[in-house]
Formats: structure tokens, sequence, C-alpha cells
């Protein structure tokens, strides 16, 4: 049986990660990244957003630096709480590579994909993305859990639970605003799942590689003959 991890409240738990770990320095990234945005936003500071008419005038920084900002206190606080000790126990279960990966590279990935969207249909004129980031490693921590149980502010409950609130956050904050306001975050609650069920980029890496292998040898399969017991030749003797 699986120990119970805590999230939101006391009890057993991966508490918390060294100041000198990856979630650490996420956490530190997105509270430095958000007061500079707050502090420069009749500036500079919007071009650290993920606005998707620029992005595509180049501005090609934007889909990694919108996953360190936040606009209001609360997104910060709890963002910084989320991606902190979330972040702690996937380091510590996968590694710091790999908690950057899906941290980073998934929030990302999701700004990149609202991006394309936005070619074929208008969305949002800015996102921050430090939500995303944070819903991202909540519902990736639930998944990776699975079954097992977690404690979410004193309730017991299952990883994959646990997950379904996180993701239900999301949901409902799209029935308040609209998809198109959401996108990135639907986006995040997608790559999280498609990660932890699968499809990881070495998995897929392997997944192609095994492809590749089985094709060639059909390919070779196909130039084979043949050769008859009965044949009177001896051009095939040594």
């Amino acid at each position: 049986m699986r120990p119970m991890r805590s999230f939101g409240g006391r009890g057993g738990g991966f508490g918390f990660p060294s100041i000198q770990s990856m979630a650490a320095k996420l956490t530190l990234g997105l509270v430095a990244g958000s007061v500079l945005f707050l502090a420069t936003k009749s500036g500079g500071g919007p071009l650290l957003l993920l606005v998707p008419d620029a992005v595509q005038r180049f501005f090609l920084w934007q889909p990694l630096t919108y996953a360190f900002i936040e606009a209001d206190a609360l997104g910060i606080i709890f963002g910084a709480l989320i991606i902190y000790s979330i972040g702690g126990f996937l380091e510590s279960t996968w590694g710091a590579k790999r908690l950057l990966l899906i941290a980073v590279g998934g929030t990302a990935l999701a700004g990149v994909l609202t991006v394309l969207v936005d070619l074929v249909t208008p969305v949002a004129p800015a996102f921050t993305g430090g939500t995303v980031m944070a819903s991202i490693l909540w519902v990736t921590y639930g998944l990776v859990i699975g079954r097992g149980q977690a404690n979410f502010w004193g309730i017991p409950l299952s990883g994959n639970m646990l997950a379904l609130i996180g993701a239900g956050f999301v949901l409902l904050r799209t029935l308040q605003v609209g998809w198109a306001a959401q996108l990135p975050d639907l986006f995040g609650l997608v790559i999280a799942f498609g990660y932890v069920r699968g499809g990881s980029p070495r998995r897929l890496w392997l997944h192609l590689q095994h492809w590749r292998l089985q094709r060639q040898l059909r390919n070779r399969s196909r130039n084979l003959r043949v050769v008859s017991s009965n044949r009177s030749d001896d051009q095939y003797l040594n």
C-alpha cells in the first residue's frame, strides 16, 4: 500500500525541497518574473507575456517567459506554493531534468499551441503562464500517485481524484471567462495527461524507433526469395 501524500494540509507527505532544488528555482523564477512584470507593466513588462500576435511577429521568447508571470497576488502566492511543494515531490521522484521538462517545457508547448490556434481563430490578446505551470504540475502529481492515497486539505482521496480536482478548477474558470481566455490552461491539462500516460519525448522516440525498425524488416522481407530444394542449379552452392 502506498503511503499517503499530503497536499495543502498536515499528515505524512513529501515535505519541502531544499532551496537549491529545481523546484525552488522554478518558484523563485515565478516570484521574480511576476514582480518584474508588475514593476514594469507600464513599460516593457508586457513583452514578457504570451501575446499571440507578437509571437507571430517573431517575439519568440514569449512562450518561455510567460511561464514565470502572474499578474495578481493570489496567483503568485498559490502558484509559488504549488510549484514548490508539488515540484519538490516530482523532482524527488523523477529528477530535476524531468521536472524542468514538464513544468517549463509543458507550459511553453501550451503557449506555442495557443499561438497556432490564434492563426485560425482569435483568442485572448495576452496570457500569463504561472497558473498554467501550476496546473500542469498539480494534475501531473495526481496522475503519478494514481490510485494511491493523497491528502487534500485534510481530506483523504486518491491521486486520480486530486488530478480531477485540479482539472476541475481549470474547467470552472473556462466556464466563467470562456475557452479563448483559458486556452494555455486547457492545453496544459492535455499535455500533463499525455506525458504521464506515455507521451514523454523519450517514450515517443522509442516508439518511433520501433516503428522504423519494423518497417525496415518488412521492406527487407519483400526482397527475400525462397530457393526450392528441388533446383538442379548449383549456382547457390559454394
